[in-house]
């Protein structure tokens, strides 16, 4: 049960995060989503960060699921570059969308791997 409890904390953490995010960022958003790319790229980092650090005995499991599957899991969002890909691709700005699932990939996998660099003791 404290798993469950973390893990819905950590979620609705994750997602105001994201939210205030996408609020801040509202007035650069117009022609490229930079919010959505900002969270998983950032998020990207996190759950490296936090999957490493918090994944030896003397850390409770609990306080890595929430901060993984509870904080990043609530503050990035794949559905969100989905559906924003394929608004691109029918307003007709395919290199858009291609630049923006190619810059999602990349940075987001560079961002999980320095994650995982930087948690290292």
């Amino acid at each position: 049960m404290a798993a469950l409890l973390a893990v819905a904390l950590g979620g609705a953490v994750g997602s105001v995060a994201r939210y205030v995010t996408t609020l801040a960022l509202t007035p650069v958003t117009a022609t490229f989503p930079y919010a959505t790319l900002l969270v998983n790229v950032i998020g990207s980092f996190l759950i490296g960060y936090f999957g490493r650090v918090f994944s030896t005995p003397e850390h409770d499991p609990v306080v890595r699921l929430a901060l993984t599957t509870g904080l990043c899991g609530g503050f990035t969002t794949f559905s969100a570059l989905s559906a924003e890909t394929v608004t691109l691709l029918q307003q007709g700005r395919t290199g858009r969308a291609m630049t923006y699932i190619a810059l999602s990939l990349a940075l987001g996998l560079g961002a999980t791997a320095l994650g995982l660099m930087a948690g290292r003791k």
